[in-house]
């Protein structure tokens, strides 16, 4: 008996009881649906998670964090002078491994609006133009600051499409793409001038959405109602955090900043000349230990010995991602494992079933000269035939299974299914079906012929 004989045969054997069958591989279309679709999560939210963290800068930037004074030094908590201009000089001057270093001020509570229209900015803050760089920022109309809208503390802004959305109407809306330039905004009650735009920041997903949607409309079509949550109006796009985030910026010069909302001081009347960050960016990733090091001295210099003071890097980022990605990975597997487990213990019962049904035909075919080793194998290939199928179907349903996923989740994070994912749960789901079809197999070689023909 050949192996293909012996699979048409589990095939037929299916097929003679095909409602049994059925709900013998149902137990592994869930398995096997379970494990691309978790895999596929995990792989949507690690594309997610690596295109915020590049969006926000990439592997060779750093933050310079405030911390509380450490507790060796509480008697010194009154001397430490926070996040300063003398730390960002200081860093530009002294630290030759740190390429470049950008200083902001952040105004809090600033409301920006234009008429009755007011956006819901997520960052409003003083820079100089090295933000580009640290933050990869691309400027799409306008300009950036200069050194006389710095020198002169100008009421000159640039701001993120989200904002312009927010109070110059989407090109949905308006019918055409507005381009802010020139015109008039009020920030914390003072006039602004917008002098620069940058592009529309979006995932990967969300930029293939949008091609469709403009080759559709250059055909004539219309574009496809885009499914999922409302959201509120000026966040733009429904990419991840990150890219909302660069889309609602608003940035004016440091010294404008300063002058018009720092330097008149809180409700006591005292100015506050503290910046809210300073990020680095290191000539070399393979370098950055040394190049903290280096930072680091530095400002326990400026600090007089006291650090108040942490670095946050990508790098911690990068690690922090990998972790979670392989515990999603880990509890995902055994989730899915369980599933695929228990579709197992339902094809070996199905098939010791199988084999009580079959006793007297095993007995004449050992009687007519079949082997022990060819009724098992008859056996694991019938169970082997059913798990396949049965994966084969939960890739059909897993596929179905993704597409609902994809309309609930955020599009940076739309799951992704993967081939690798697919081949590893028809081996897996493969491998539950052989092992499940051992034990009837040894029973099933081990029958007597005489005992099996005599089996009523």
């Amino acid at each position: 008996m050949n192996l293909l004989n012996t699979i048409l045969i589990g095939l037929k054997e299916i097929w003679a009881h095909k409602f049994r069958s059925i709900l013998t591989m149902f137990g592994i279309v869930l398995g096997v649906a379970s494990l691309v679709g978790m895999s596929a999560i995990i792989k949507g939210m690690e594309n997610g998670m690596r295109e915020s963290m590049i969006a926000m800068g990439g592997a060779d930037k750093v933050i310079v964090e405030q911390q509380s004074v450490p507790s060796v030094q509480d008697h010194l908590a009154d001397q430490a002078t926070g996040r300063t201009m003398r730390d960002v000089m200081a860093l530009r001057r002294s630290a030759p491994l740190v390429r470049a270093v950008s200083p902001q001020m952040s105004i809090l509570n600033a409301t920006v609006s234009r008429g009755q229209k007011i956006a819901d900015v997520w960052e409003c803050t003083g820079v100089w133009d090295e933000v580009l760089d640290m933050n990869l920022h691309v400027l799409e109309h306008g300009r950036f600051f200069n050194e006389i809208d710095e020198e002169k503390a100008s009421a000159v802004c640039v701001i993120g499409v989200g904002i312009r959305d927010a109070l110059f109407g989407t090109p949905e809306e308006v019918g055409y793409e507005v381009i802010p330039i020139g015109e008039q905004i009020q920030i914390g009650g003072q006039t602004f001038t917008i002098v620069g735009m940058f592009t529309r920041y979006m995932s990967e997903q969300e930029a293939k959405e949008r091609q469709i949607a403009r080759e559709q409309a250059a055909l004539g079509k219309a574009a496809p109602v885009q499914s999922g949550p409302k959201r509120r109006k000026g966040w733009g796009s429904r990419g991840g955090w990150a890219f909302t985030r660069k889309n609602m910026n608003l940035y004016m010069p440091l010294n404008t900043a300063w002058v018009r909302f720092r330097a008149a001081g809180d409700a006591s009347g005292v100015p506050d000349p503290r910046l809210s960050d300073i990020e680095l960016k290191v000539h070399d990733v393979g370098r950055i230990e040394a190049a903290l090091q280096q930072a680091r001295n530095v400002l326990l210099v400026t600090h007089n010995g006291i650090e108040d003071f942490s670095f946050r890097t990508q790098e911690n980022q990068i690690e922090s991602i990998n972790k979670q990605i392989q515990n999603a990975r880990l509890s995902g597997g055994i989730i899915a494992g369980i599933s695929l487990l228990v579709g197992g213990i339902g094809i070996m019962n199905i098939m010791l079933a199988s084999i009580n049904e079959r006793i007297r035909e095993i007995g004449t075919c050992k009687a007519l000269g079949a082997t022990g080793p060819a009724i098992f194998t008859q056996i694991v290939v019938e169970s082997a035939v059913l798990s396949v199928l049965g994966a084969l179907a939960g890739l059909v349903a897993s596929a179905g299974l993704v597409d609902v996923l994809a309309l609930i989740s955020p599009t940076a994070n739309s799951p992704v299914i993967t081939w690798q994912a697919r081949g590893i749960a028809v081996a897996f789901s493969a491998g539950v079906g052989i092992v499940a079809g051992l034990f009837p197999a040894i029973k099933a070689a081990r029958l007597s012929p005489i005992q099996a023909l005599r089996y009523e």
